[in-house]
């Protein structure tokens, strides 16, 4: 750990850092990174521009300047500004929480992020709201980091970054395939036995743009499911999708251009009945997909996490529906 010093006053926490002699030659960026862990770099970047570093009475606005190393520098840290949304009192399920981050078990019908359409009520003011006093600021302002979403009538877990240290690693975990998820789901129809993978890059429709489409390489974001049957149900089945990418809408679509869509999905799966009545009449109205595990290494004490959430009783009472034929897979 690198030598540094708090004090606050007025509003601005100040940080004293006494940069090490292994420091010279390297960016101002990269070395208060090191020094400051619980800063991200790309905050300090923007602080750096903005004034906030001062070396020697005068500040220091170039992120890429070459420090000399074994030098004095302050940073002045103004305190996260409010996040436009409201808190509100939403009743949230809690799997883990520390100072750093928090991993939520979402019902089905909870939107994530406030957008047009659901302005509120959303799990950000949930969290806005359960965690008042507690967010040091992702870039700056008082909010919960989202790093991954679920769609609001999928369940399940997801992992929300505290701080802007905790935010830039879980990212860049994203980014590198590097999470864990798994998902349970009940598709139309029974998928053939063994363990599968689906690799077809995905884009927003050029025909619907409320919809995720598979299009060639050149177009689109390379997406890749795992897939396996778990059970075999009447005119149906429980499959496991393991994520290699997260894509939008990436198991629906993939699942869907096998021919065994998602029961419920109403983007991209079948009307129809089941034993003579629709999901609707067994009291099912959303897609049958549930995020059943998550595993993650912890950005900051680097201890690699692991949790799982049981299937909703909704999503059981529909196999109770439509009758377990076989476990085998």
């Amino acid at each position: 750990m690198h030598p540094y010093f708090l004090s606050k006053m007025g509003g601005i926490q100040t940080i004293d850092v006494r940069l090490e002699p292994a420091h010279a030659g390297w960016r101002l960026d990269r070395a208060l990174a090191a020094a400051v862990p619980t800063l991200s770099r790309e905050r300090l970047k923007a602080l750096i521009r903005s004034g906030a570093v001062d070396a020697g009475g005068s500040p220091v606005r170039d992120p890429a300047l070459k420090v000399k190393g074994d030098e004095a520098l302050t940073v002045a840290v103004p305190e996260p500004t409010a996040a436009h949304n409201e808190p509100q009192d939403i009743p949230l399920t809690i799997v883990f929480e520390d100072e750093h981050l928090m991993v939520v078990d979402k019902p089905a019908g909870l939107v994530v992020h406030p957008a047009a359409g659901n302005l509120d009520g959303t799990l950000v003011n949930a969290l806005l709201h359960h965690c008042a006093g507690q967010l040091s600021g992702i870039g700056g302002v008082a909010r919960p980091g989202i790093v991954h979403r679920i769609d609001k009538d999928t369940s399940g877990l997801l992992v929300v970054a505290k701080t802007d240290v905790a935010h830039e690693g879980l990212a860049k975990q994203f980014a590198a395939h590097s999470i864990d998820r798994r998902y349970l789901a009940i598709v139309n129809g029974v998928p053939k036995a063994g363990e599968r993978t689906i690799d077809a890059p995905l884009a927003r429709s050029s025909t619907n743009r409320k919809k995720i489409a598979i299009v060639d390489g050149n177009r689109g974001k390379r997406a890749v499911t795992h897939w396996k049957r778990l059970q075999v149900l009447r005119d149906a089945a429980l499959v496991e999708c393991r994520l290699e990418t997260g894509r939008t809408h990436q198991v629906r679509v993939h699942m869907a251009s096998i021919g065994h869509p998602l029961l419920g999905d109403p983007v991209y799966g079948r009307s129809g009945k089941t034993h003579g009545k629709t999901l609707k009449d067994l009291g099912f109205e959303r897609q049958a997909l549930h995020a059943t595990e998550l595993g993650f290494t912890h950005p900051v004490t680097k201890h690699r996490l692991s949790f799982s959430s049981p299937m909703p009783p909704d999503m059981q009472e529909l196999m109770q529906a439509l009758g377990v034929i076989s476990f085998t897979s």
